[in-house]
């Protein structure tokens, strides 16, 4: 296992889009997570994480506020040679430290890996808990009327 050492979790910058984009779209094509074009990964660029390690990107995440105290951890996708690292860990806790630091009270995944989010202390919720979600994103997604990522949640108090 790689030790946090071996590895920098930071905000992403404008140049780490086109990594984003290449580490996300392998999962996208799997069906795992939304494709996010390069455009909205761009766009975006100061609400994603990305794990380092010596000068290259090796997984990537990022997050989405709703209201003041909901948000979203979305696009998590670590290179397949590092996958269960810790990377993917390192991530999400990153992105929850910072929505601790912006005031969010929970959080929340659509994930394919609910053992994973399981292991970091979330819960599975009902999908319509979060018809801001639904309304945002969902009505674009390929999968809208035969969804099979599963709803979790965390509360961030002790983060």
């Amino acid at each position: 296992m790689l030790t946090s050492i071996d590895i920098t979790i930071r905000t992403a910058r404008l140049s780490d889009a086109a990594a984003i984009e290449g580490i996300s779209s392998l999962y996208a094509e799997k069906g795992f997570i939304l494709k996010r074009t390069p455009e909205n990964i761009i766009e975006n660029i100061r609400n994603f994480f990305v794990a380092e390690q010596n000068g290259m990107i090796i997984g990537s995440c990022a997050i989405s506020f709703f209201t003041l105290y909901l948000a979203e951890i979305r696009t998590l996708a670590v290179v397949d040679t590092f996958k269960r690292q810790g990377v993917g860990t390192m991530l999400v806790g990153k992105a929850e430290e910072v929505l601790h630091e912006e005031g969010v009270k929970t959080v929340f995944v659509l994930t394919l890996s609910p053992g994973f989010f399981l292991s970091l202390g979330y819960r599975e919720v009902e999908k319509e808990t979060f018809p801001q979600k639904i309304w945002r994103d969902c009505t674009n997604c390929p999968k809208l009327m035969a969804c099979d990522e599963i709803a979790m949640i965390k509360e961030l108090d002790g983060v």
